[in-house]
């Protein structure tokens, strides 16, 4: 699909100037990505920053043994603050980033992230207020760790989750939610359990649904 501006006047109403608009139609790429796909990997350079304009993206930092911390969720318009990071610096990628679901973007490319910085006030506010957002999630996320017990900290990923994907029905299995919070497959069941008794969610084969 060819971007025009005045679809991206619909897609970002109110978000971006008029002359932005022009720019992103001109050099934006329009992608659609299947649920599955890794958008970058650590240690790849990213080329271009996505702006989502409707699905999920999962972000996550890998230590030197190969575990994953989930970082934060990408949803409908939203950007991901350590490629912009990444780019303006022109360092590799520090993170993976998962398709969750089938999900519609915009690739901008990365030598005008920061050109327009400059040229333009709004993409100024966008990019600030894409790390602003970002800042939350962590310090929220390092709240769970800190303060929370672990099983306000599941509820609270699986309300997370349920929340990128605007659905109630999650498609995961026991042992992917261990992996994202860092514990076995054994306490996850048995915290599962717990919620399922308490009326918050209902398991199903690889399913959940919450309540």
């Amino acid at each position: 699909m060819t971007l025009t501006t005045s679809y991206l006047q619909e897609i970002f109403t109110g978000l971006f100037e008029l002359p932005l608009l022009d720019e992103i139609a001109r050099v934006g790429i329009h992608k659609r990505v299947s649920a599955g796909t890794y958008m970058i990997r650590p240690g790849e350079f990213i080329r271009s920053v996505p702006i989502l304009v409707r699905g999920s993206i999962k972000i996550m930092r890998p230590d030197n043994q190969g575990r994953e911390a989930l970082l934060y969720y990408l949803g409908g318009l939203d950007s991901c603050a350590m490629s912009l990071t990444c780019c303006m610096g022109g360092r590799k990628s520090e993170i993976t980033a998962l398709v969750e679901e089938n999900t519609e973007l915009i690739a901008i490319p990365v030598d005008k992230v920061d050109e327009w910085m400059c040229r333009y006030s709004s993409w100024k506010q966008f990019v600030f207020l894409t790390y602003q957002k970002r800042f939350n999630d962590l310090l929220q996320t390092l709240d769970e760790v800190v303060f929370h017990k672990l099983d306000e900290r599941l509820l609270t990923y699986l309300r997370k989750k349920t929340d990128s994907c605007q659905c109630t029905v999650l498609s995961i299995t026991h042992e992917e939610i261990a992996h994202e919070l860092a514990t076995s497959r054994e306490v996850i069941s048995r915290l599962l359990k717990q919620l399922e008794k308490a009326g918050q969610v209902k398991l199903m084969r690889n399913k959940i649904t919450i309540l």
